[in-house]
């Protein structure tokens, strides 16, 4: 356990999340005036986690291995398409929860059927995964 603790490759990715959501708990509690724990396990909002998580650990292998290490273009390659699919595809996701359901509140008006909403924030503005991003890197150069 010792030595996993001590891995800077898994650890700084996982004090990036731990912090990340960390901040969307406060995040919410300065802009609505609310504490929202649930908040800390869940997807979406500022900052983007996922670009944290994985922008921690580039930078953590850049600085430790090298940039012109594989392991380093590995990362690299997956850190832009996880932040191309929370910031592109699962927005998208979000926005069309969003609509289905403003058209099942419509429709649960004028019927007596139970209602399961949708999940909306599901995913991130480019804003979101930019500050998630430098945050990330802060800290996988900070720590690392």
């Amino acid at each position: 356990m010792e030595t996993l603790l001590a891995n800077k490759y898994l650890m700084i990715p996982t004090y990036a999340w731990l912090i990340s959501q960390s901040v969307k708990v406060l995040w919410i509690l300065v802009r609505e005036h609310r504490l929202s724990p649930r908040t800390f396990v869940r997807a979406g909002g500022m900052p983007s986690s996922h670009s944290a998580v994985v922008t921690a650990l580039v930078t953590v292998i850049g600085k430790l291995q090298g940039i012109s290490d594989p392991l380093f273009a590995l990362a690299a390659i997956f850190a832009a398409i996880v932040m191309y699919d929370a910031a592109g595809v699962r927005r998208a996701v979000g926005i069309q929860a969003g609509i289905l359901n403003r058209m099942l509140d419509e429709y649960f008006q004028s019927q007596k059927l139970s209602e399961k909403r949708l999940l909306e924030l599901i995913g991130h503005t480019p804003v979101q995964v930019i500050v998630g991003g430098l945050l990330g890197f802060t800290l996988g150069w900070w720590w690392a």
